[in-house]
């Protein structure tokens, strides 16, 4: 193989650092973004929080805040001539210091929340309350471990007898069996149920005697219950052999019981969405802007940057150079990040402005390359600006994903966008005869009279996205 040299020439695209940088701060979610200032702030000494303002303000507020200050005696300022033997200064002057001193900045007050209690937690407390011996303590652990969150007994019991017949010596199914019916006298009321219908009758059992078909609804939970998803309430009339007043007063106290009874202890944390842009109306225009708290003020330190010397090489001087430049150009992306979101903000309101006078129906057909094309970004620049960013509308608090969606061709040779669809699917089915549901063949003949070409399976995928049920599980008898 000869060996040879050869010149060629080409041009090859190459990532900057700083090119790096503004790409990661544009696709980073609030949260994250106040993150990487504070790793920030924290290893460049250039860098610094410009608070002039924000000092400013605060020391208005104090300055009014102590105009206003009056004590429990009235405006009284100055000490009185006589004290009583035995006094308490609080009993004469109040103080303005804090109950406890937290060294610092007072926490947020949605931080003062109560941990979601468990099932297991909530049901081994109450069974800490009873005088039961160590054999029925290990059966009632090994019990409540199986319980799902939603309060049912999701192993068989025989499965919980052959993984206990190990510890304990002779242990048979009926002693299993007497300390799950102990369980199943705790709060909540239904639960470590076998399954729903056990779940069903534990709460009616629990009722008092004298409340009405309390008898006929126990019969009917542990005999007749599949045949409640018919909804036909002559058949089950027929079936079961109740008289309609019967059938109605059945209904009526099943429909009190809860078939989840352990899921409202199990509330999840709420997780707050900080939105990026507000959206609101001003004199008929809908306006658009940046959200002043997602990022604070970031300027150059001129104490720091006052001390580079130009014709020094030392090592101090060419490091502080350098946090130098990394602070200018994280402003600098900073300041890209923030025109970029305001810009495609902008472009979305302008183009969904039916959407925001008259809610999804008037949703209109979006995609990435429309909102590329009008700003003259790349779709990829797009698509980071609008991955976890979010826009506070008269609405809600909206993602902007959402307003991008796909588009069905309309009769005049126009789009409608699958959002707007889905609304009008939505619509329909609400606004529907429970009795006589509308089939997706007749959802779809609707939509073709208002000029919006849908095919029926396409009304299917729809409707099963959005989680409703089919014609024959939406009919109602009852």
């Amino acid at each position: 193989m000869k060996q040879s040299l050869q010149l060629r020439i080409g041009q090859s695209l190459t990532m900057t650092p700083q090119l790096q940088q503004a790409i990661k701060l544009l696709q980073m979610s609030t949260l994250d973004l106040q993150q990487e200032i504070q790793q920030a702030l924290e290893s460049n000494m250039m860098l610094e929080v410009d608070e002039e303002e924000s000092q400013s303000l605060e020391f208005r507020e104090k300055k009014l805040d102590n105009s206003d200050q009056v004590t429990s005696e009235g405006s009284q300022t100055d000490i009185p001539e006589e004290l009583p033997v035995e006094f308490s200064w609080d009993d004469v002057y109040e103080s303005s210091l804090p109950a406890g001193d937290d060294g610092g900045d007072s926490a947020e007050f949605e931080t003062f929340r109560g941990n979601a209690e468990s099932v297991r937690a909530h049901l081994l407390w109450q069974m800490e309350l009873l005088p039961i011996s160590d054999r029925d303590y290990a059966i009632a652990v090994a019990i409540i471990d199986a319980i799902n969150d939603d309060g049912y007994v999701a192993s068989d019991l025989a499965d919980i007898l052959q993984g206990l017949q190990e510890q304990l010596d002779g242990l048979e199914m009926d002693e299993v069996q007497a300390v799950l019916h102990m369980i199943q006298n705790f709060d909540p009321v239904g639960v470590a149920a076998l399954d729903l219908a056990d779940c069903l009758r534990l709460q009616l059992q629990q009722l008092p005697d004298t409340t009405a078909y309390k008898a006929d609804a126990i019969d009917f939970v542990c005999r007749h219950l599949d045949l409640l998803a018919s909804c036909d309430q002559a058949r089950l009339m027929k079936r079961v052999g109740f008289t309609e007043e019967q059938m109605k007063g059945v209904l009526a106290l099943i429909r009190t019981l809860d078939p989840k009874p352990a899921s409202r202890l199990q509330d999840a944390d709420v997780e707050y969405v900080v939105p990026d842009v507000f959206v609101s109306k001003i004199k008929d225009q809908w306006v658009v802007t940046l959200n002043p708290d997602i990022a604070p003020k970031l300027r150059i330190n001129p104490f720091y940057s006052g001390m580079i010397k130009r014709a020094d090489s030392s090592s101090d001087n060419v490091s502080m150079k350098n946090h130098l430049q990394e602070a200018r150009w994280f402003i600098k992306s900073l300041h890209s990040r923030n025109d970029t979101l305001l810009r495609v903000a902008k472009s979305i309101v302008e183009k969904q402005g039916d959407f925001f006078e008259h809610g999804a129906i008037a949703m209109k057909p979006m995609v990435l390359r429309d909102i590329a094309e009008e700003l003259e970004l790349h779709e990829s620049t797009i698509s980071r600006v609008t991955t976890q960013k979010y826009m506070h509308t008269p609405r809600g608090v909206i993602e902007f994903k959402y307003f991008f969606s796909s588009h069905v061709s309309t009769d005049g040779g126009g789009e409608c966008s699958a959002t707007a669809i889905r609304a009008l699917i939505k619509e329909l089915v609400g606004n529907e005869n429970p009795a006589k549901p509308l089939s997706d063949s007749k959802i779809s003949d609707l939509l073709n009279e208002k000029g919006i070409n849908v095919a029926r399976r396409t009304i299917a995928k729809y409707r099963e996205a959005m989680s409703i049920p089919s014609t024959s599980q939406r009919k109602r008898h009852i």
